[in-house]
């Protein structure tokens, strides 16, 4: 694939970038040397490799879910305007 001034320029209007005659000219080679390596990467055999999440082999350190802070109901309530049955009291919002 070759990219072109009409392309670039239309890539910059989807992206909003404002970009002048003479940038979108000097980006075409730019983005024709990207698109080329691209196309080099494709040529490369992966048949045989496992997907990776990382390179580096990671295990997660995972701790037990245990509440720390909890069965403050009241003292939490105590600071709302206006609580109602054990929960925060707000006002009705219809539009």
């Amino acid at each position: 694939m070759s990219v072109d001034t009409d392309t670039v320029a239309k890539v910059a209007t989807l992206a909003r970038i404002a970009l002048g005659e003479g940038e979108a000219q000097a980006l075409v080679p730019e983005l024709n040397a990207i698109l080329g390596w691209i196309d080099q990467l494709g040529e490369v055999d992966t048949a045989g490799v496992e997907p990776l999440a990382a390179v580096v082999a990671m295990r997660l350190r995972l701790r037990d879910d245990v509440v720390t802070d909890g069965g403050i109901r009241d003292a939490v309530l105590a600071n709302a305007p206006a609580p109602e049955h054990g929960f925060f009291g707000v006002p009705k919002v219809i539009e």
